[in-house]
C-alpha cells in the first residue's frame, strides 16, 4: 500500500489548526458528535468577553458618526460577509432605521451570498475601489475576517481611512499584526475549530456575537430603545399595531384602551405615544421633546419634566 507523505503546513491562524479535542470525531457517534461540537461553541462568549473593550470604542466610534449624519459599513467576505449582511438587513425592521444606516459590502457581491465567488476574497483592490467610491468623511466602517488577513478587507479598511473613516476590524487571528488603517482591533481568539479552517463555526459563531452586540448597543446610544423594549416600531400595520400596543401597556401599565387611543393620537408613531403617556403632556409638545431630544425618550420626559418645574 502507497503511503502518502505528510505535510507540514504552517499556519498563523488558529482557526487553520487541528483541534486536538477532536481528531477522532469521524469515529464517535452522532451524540458524542454533536457533544463535541457544543463542548467547544461553550468556549465562544468568553473568548469573545475578553474583547468588549475593543468592541466599546467601536460601538463609540459607531454612535458618533451616526450622530453626525454619516454611514456605518461592514465589509467582509465569506461567512464574514453573509453575517454582516444579515445583521444590516435585520436592523431596519427591528429599529426602524434608514436602510442607509448600515451598509454590507461582500467580496464578490450579491452572488457571493449563496455561491463561492472564486477569488473575489484575495482581490484587494476591489475591495479598495468598492469603499472609495462609497465611504465618506466620518464614516465608521468594520471589516470582519477570520483570518486577520483577507486581502478584500484589508484593502477595503486602507481606502476607507484615507478617505477620512473610523476603521475597526474582527479578527479570529490574535497573532495577525494590526493592519494598516485600522483604528480599533478586536481580535477573538476561538481557537482550532471542530474541523480544522471550518471558519463558519467558533469564529463565524463569535462574529455573530460581535455584530449582534455591536449593533443592538449602537442602536440603544442612539435612543432607539426605552429601558429593553423596542420603541422605534411605527404601526403600519395591523400586526405592528398590536406589537405596539403591547409594548405601551409594558411601558406605561395603562390599558389598552389608553394606549391604542394614544397610538392613534400620534400618528402611529409609538415613541410620541410613549412620551405623551409617560409625561401626561399633549402630544404635539412630546414630538417636539423627542425632536430635541435626539429621539431618547427618557431625555425627552427629562425635558418635560423641567420645563414643568
Amino acid at each position: 500500500m502507497m503511503t502518502v507523505p505528510r505535510q507540514v503546513v504552517h499556519v498563523d491562524s488558529p482557526t487553520e489548526k487541528r483541534n486536538p479535542r477532536t481528531t477522532d470525531i469521524d469515529l464517535m457517534p452522532t451524540m458524542a458528535i454533536l457533544g463535541a461540537i457544543n463542548a467547544e461553541d461553550r468556549r465562544v462568549p468568553d473568548a469573545v468577553a475578553a474583547v468588549l473593550p475593543q468592541l466599546a470604542r467601536a460601538v463609540d466610534y459607531a454612535v458618533e458618526a451616526l450622530r453626525a449624519g454619516h454611514r456605518v459599513h461592514y465589509v467582509g467576505a465569506g461567512t464574514s460577509g453573509r453575517l454582516a449582511t444579515l445583521d444590516a438587513a435585520e436592523l431596519v425592521p427591528t429599529f426602524n432605521v434608514p436602510e442607509d444606516w448600515f451598509i454590507a459590502h461582500h467580496a464578490g457581491g450579491p452572488r457571493a451570498l449563496r455561491h463561492a465567488v472564486e477569488n473575489a476574497e484575495d482581490d484587494k483592490e476591489t475591495g479598495a475601489a468598492e469603499l472609495t467610491e462609497s465611504v465618506e468623511p466620518g464614516d465608521f466602517v468594520l471589516g470582519l475576517t477570520a483570518s486577520g488577513r483577507t486581502p478584500y478587507v484589508l484593502g477595503a479598511l486602507e481606502a476607507s481611512s484615507r478617505e477620512g473613516a473610523h476603521t475597526a476590524l474582527v479578527s479570529g487571528n490574535p497573532a495577525a499584526a494590526i493592519p494598516a488603517g485600522v483604528d480599533v482591533l478586536i481580535a477573538v481568539d476561538t481557537g482550532p475549530e471542530v474541523i480544522a479552517g471550518s471558519t463558519r463555526m467558533k469564529a463565524g459563531t463569535a462574529q455573530k456575537i460581535i455584530l449582534t452586540a455591536f449593533s443592538t448597543a449602537t442602536m440603544i446610544k442612539l435612543g432607539r430603545t426605552y429601558s429593553n423594549l423596542m420603541v422605534s416600531v411605527r404601526a403600519t400595520n395591523a400586526k405592528l399595531r398590536g406589537r405596539t400596543i403591547r409594548i405601551l401597556q409594558e411601558a406605561t401599565g395603562m390599558t389598552m384602551a389608553d394606549c391604542s387611543d394614544a397610538l392613534t393620537e400620534s400618528g402611529g408613531d409609538l415613541k410620541v405615544a410613549l412620551v405623551h403617556l409617560l409625561s401626561g403632556q399633549d402630544v404635539r409638545s412630546s414630538a417636539d421633546a423627542l425632536e430635541s431630544s435626539g429621539g431618547h425618550v427618557r431625555k425627552a420626559l427629562d425635558r418635560l419634566r423641567a420645563r414643568a418645574s
